[in-house]
């Protein structure tokens, strides 16, 4: 598993690669941790190359899902192949996360 991050203009972008479950869930964590330490308040999350994730792995997004709303921060999914996007789907956590199809959808989607 391998986590990248970059910033492109206003926007912060977490890409993950691989497996995202009980381990690896610590570096996505640190990842988003980053992103808060830098005051970043756009942050998408690009799983074109996600493989799998499990309960850890959604706990993560879960588990900042209050702090974003309440400090005004929009993190949205890109890219999430059909068997991920069907997790969260019958999780119900489509309706808390916002997906998008590819990144530009994700862009306009936070303005």
């Amino acid at each position: 598993m391998r986590i990248t991050s970059v910033k492109e203009n206003e926007f912060y972008f977490i890409a993950i690669e691989g497996d995202l479950d009980a381990s690896s869930s610590i570096q996505l964590d640190q990842a988003i941790e980053e992103a808060l330490s830098k005051n970043e308040t756009k942050i998408i999350v690009d799983c074109s190359q996600l493989e799998y994730i499990s309960s850890a792995g959604l706990g993560v997004f879960m588990s900042y899902i209050q702090d974003f709303q309440a400090n005004n921060i929009s993190l949205i999914l890109c890219h999430l192949s059909e068997k991920v996007l069907n997790v969260f789907q019958i999780l119900g956590l489509d309706e808390l996360i916002k997906i998008a199809a590819t990144k530009e959808e994700a862009k306009n989607l936070i303005g």
